[in-house]
């Protein structure tokens, strides 16, 4: 049993690779939510809704994976915050192709002209994480929901140092928003669920 985990960039079809767009069309059962499913429409492969429940995802894989090629799609990379992660130790990696996808952290660092090989990456995404470790010169927090932001808020509230914010929305996509923004705002902010933050410390 091989499984296909497709990374499916950062929310626009343009974003989709073009190993990802083979994969999903030589799928016999596509796994994904309704708006990744939407990014291969050209795929043929009988569709399978899940709105990002990894025990559905595994329920499906268990059903149709003795029946054809099963493919699951997932949001951005599958390295940064996915349902890659659970899927794989359930699975086992010998068990997974996994297929790189483009990061919102990538695209959203790009877009504010500067480089993330040092940033941190946090999700917010399920819960308020717990941050430990040295401070880091520059950290992209994964949002998700509405909560979330406040979150950012508080932790960039503790951060030493002089500290730049950007919010990231729906990156891509057409309704696409980057604003650069005071870090003491970020607390009335509200975000969608596609949105990150970063944070970039000032050079003294």
């Amino acid at each position: 049993m091989t499984i296909t985990i497709i990374g499916c960039g950062p929310g626009s079809a343009d974003y989709l690779t073009p190993v990802a767009r083979l994969a999903a069309m030589e799928a016999n059962y596509l796994i994904g939510s309704k708006r990744l499913l939407a990014l291969v429409p050209y795929a043929k492969g009988e569709r399978l809704e899940n709105a990002g429940h990894a025990g559905k995802a595994i329920e499906m894989i268990d059903k149709y994976s003795g029946k054809g090629k099963v493919a699951v799609l997932v949001s951005g990379d599958p390295g940064v915050s996915s349902l890659a992660k659970p899927l794989i130790e359930k699975i086992g990696a010998e068990n997974c192709r996994v297929i790189p996808g483009i990061s919102s952290v990538q695209v959203g660092f790009a877009a504010i002209g500067q480089p993330w090989q040092d940033a941190r990456i946090i999700s917010a995404h399920g819960a308020d994480p717990e941050v430990d470790g040295p401070q880091a010169q520059k950290y992209a927090v994964l949002l998700g929901r509405p909560e979330a932001i406040k979150w950012v808020a508080a932790f960039v509230s503790r951060l030493e140092g002089r500290w730049e914010a950007w919010v990231c929305q729906n990156l891509t996509m057409e309704n696409e928003k980057i604003a650069k923004v005071d870090p003491a705002t970020l607390a009335e902010m509200e975000t969608p669920s596609l949105a990150l933050v970063l944070l970039v410390r000032k050079e003294k």
